[in-house]
């Protein structure tokens, strides 16, 4: 019996056992991508889970103060309500809105807790004395904000300025715009309107 096999039938074992090869080198080139897929995928989780966990430990700005509550009130009320900070940041409040923007005059605080209420944050200054370019620098911050943000003087604080959201405050004596665009950031667009009450 002849074992030998001839040129055609070698020539077929030879190209089966190149495909054979072909496939298998095929197949280890896709594995090592899907790996290398997996590692780049898990890398990009692990990134992002540690800049959002970091986002959400990071301590936000200004200091908590107690909520309040968000009761509405009546026009004969106002002046009556003693808040748990100065200038307030939440509470009971008038039905209405004092205007987003810059405003000349002080803002009653019945009034503005309903801006906080709604996601607002009040930028106040206090300058007995005056304090034009201060107030400039603040209006340059605000202006931009068509929505959410209220500038106005407000003479029974302690400081020179004062930042308030709901539940919020930061108060301080000198401009720094950085803190002030934060916490604006922070706290501007949040509603706070609790299930059942306007």
């Amino acid at each position: 019996m002849n074992t030998q096999q001839t040129p055609q039938a070698k020539s077929q074992s030879s190209n089966r056992q190149r495909r054979i090869a072909e496939r298998e080198n095929r197949r280890k080139r896709q594995q090592q991508q899907r790996s290398i897929y997996i590692v780049i995928g898990v890398l990009l989780v692990g990134v992002l889970s540690f800049f959002l966990i970091r986002a959400a430990l990071a301590p936000q700005p200004g200091e908590v103060v107690a909520d309040m509550g968000n009761r509405h009130i009546d026009q004969s009320l106002v002046g009556t309500i003693s808040y748990n900070s100065t200038p307030p940041t939440s509470g009971p409040h008038l039905g209405g809105l004092a205007p987003w923007g810059v405003h000349p005059q002080p803002i009653p605080n019945e009034l503005q807790v309903h801006n906080l209420e709604d996601g607002g944050v009040m930028v106040q200054y206090n300058c007995p004395e005056g304090c034009e370019d201060l107030v400039a620098q603040l209006a340059e911050i605000v202006k931009p904000f068509d929505h959410g943000v209220v500038l106005a003087p407000y003479p029974d604080m302690d400081t020179r300025i004062a930042l308030t959201a709901w539940t919020r405050i930061d108060t301080f004596d000198d401009f720094d715009a950085e803190r002030i665009e934060r916490f604006i950031k922070a706290y501007r667009g949040i509603d706070h309107h609790v299930a059942g009450q306007g």
